[in-house]
């Protein structure tokens, strides 16, 4: 078993503010899925469900490929 090191103080800093952006950004993105009508979106919403569940990658994704603009 390895033994990790302590991080410094400015980086949980970082790590503590980039979770908190992450979270407000799936967040943003689930409740603007909630608030579009089903012809604004591409793929039905149940499929988008998971996907914005993934990190960064899924409300990225909501935002780039499946908002229809």
């Amino acid at each position: 078993m390895t033994r990790s090191t302590p991080r410094s103080v400015p980086a949980q800093i970082l790590f503590g503010v980039l979770g908190v952006v992450q979270v407000a950004f799936t967040l943003f993105a689930f409740l603007d899925l909630a608030g579009r009508k089903d012809d604004e979106v591409r793929m039905s919403r149940s499929a988008w469900i998971p996907i914005l569940l993934v990190n960064w990658v899924g409300p990225a994704s909501y935002f780039a490929v499946g908002v229809k603009r």
